[in-house]
């Protein structure tokens, strides 16, 4: 796979995390956006933290985040080591373990909890996810909460280069189709690169574009990051982008058509306008979002 070089996207920048934090008592946290100032050339994408990765000890008493709520969007935990176990109000539950993917549609909202896993907890080891927020039109804001739990071995993976490849968590790539389904057109591929690696990589002129290197040292389309977690911010304009490795590295491609609708959020709420979110906040505290048992 080659591209022209006039048809590369620009780089306009790359970031470090803008914020570290923990995420109740079991998921400690880098934010690479929206804490960076990035909203409007993220968009469809709401923002995404990185935990880990980190060693947790054995521990009785599974860690993590009790009940919350969501409205207005869609979550999407990628798991690369580690296991959470997750229900919500809808009635969806299940464990997400490596190699796995949760896709959440909030939608018109629900309540939920993500906690280690329960075997997880008892014997430790190490913990690593990705937590991304897709925002949903305004059209469909209020729709049906829905869940995808996407197994490892329902996610195509494809060779983009020697010693390159791409698991097709949404959207697609020459010869895959992820199993995501999706409200609006967006891609998010999962890659692997080995020391001296190179991939080209078609990506879609007019989407918002960026590669989130994880772990290990890249250059894309000529500008390095040389440690993860980085965020490289790419242009609308272009088709495509090249990533050399210079160490065993870890990345997330996102790409998505953007919305560009107002976005007004308060925490876990993100709609159209400040009277929704006061609605959103009305709604879940008279418990119309529903409970857990």
């Amino acid at each position: 796979m080659t591209t022209n070089t006039t048809d590369r996207k620009t780089v306009r920048g790359v970031f470090e995390p803008g914020s570290e934090h923990w995420v109740g008592d079991g998921f400690p946290v880098r934010n690479l956006f929206p804490s960076n100032g990035l909203v409007q050339q993220m968009d469809p994408f709401l923002m995404l933290d990185y935990a880990g990765p980190v060693e947790f000890p054995p521990a009785q008493h599974p860690k993590g985040v009790g009940e919350h709520p969501h409205r207005g969007f869609e979550t999407v935990t990628i798991a690369y080591q580690g296991a959470v176990a997750h229900r919500d109000s809808s009635g969806s539950a299940g464990v997400i373990y490596p190699g796995d993917v949760q896709w959440m549609t909030a939608a018109s909202g629900v309540v939920h909890e993500e906690l280690h896993e329960r075997e997880f907890s008892l014997r430790g080891g190490m913990f690593e996810m990705v937590q991304l927020w897709v925002n949903l039109p305004a059209a469909h804001k209020m729709s049906k909460p829905g869940y995808q739990a996407i197994a490892s071995g329902q996610i195509p993976s494809v060779p983009i280069g020697e010693g390159a490849t791409a698991r097709v968590i949404a959207g697609e790539l020459p010869g895959a189709k992820g199993p995501a389904q999706t409200f609006t057109p967006i891609n998010v591929w999962d890659l692997r690169l080995s020391p001296g690696a190179s991939a080209a990589l078609p990506l879609p002129a007019g989407h918002n574009a960026s590669i989130v290197l994880l772990r290990g040292s890249v250059t894309v389309n000529g500008a390095a990051a040389d440690a993860g977690p980085r965020l490289i911010l790419l242009s609308r304009e272009g088709q495509s982008a090249v990533v050399e490795a210079s160490a065993d590295s870890l990345l997330l491609v996102l790409t998505g058509e953007p919305i560009d609708e107002p976005v007004a959020s308060y925490g876990p709420f993100v709609m159209n306008t400040q009277a929704e979110i006061m609605q959103a906040i009305a709604d879940y505290r008279a418990g119309r979002m529903g409970r857990l048992s």
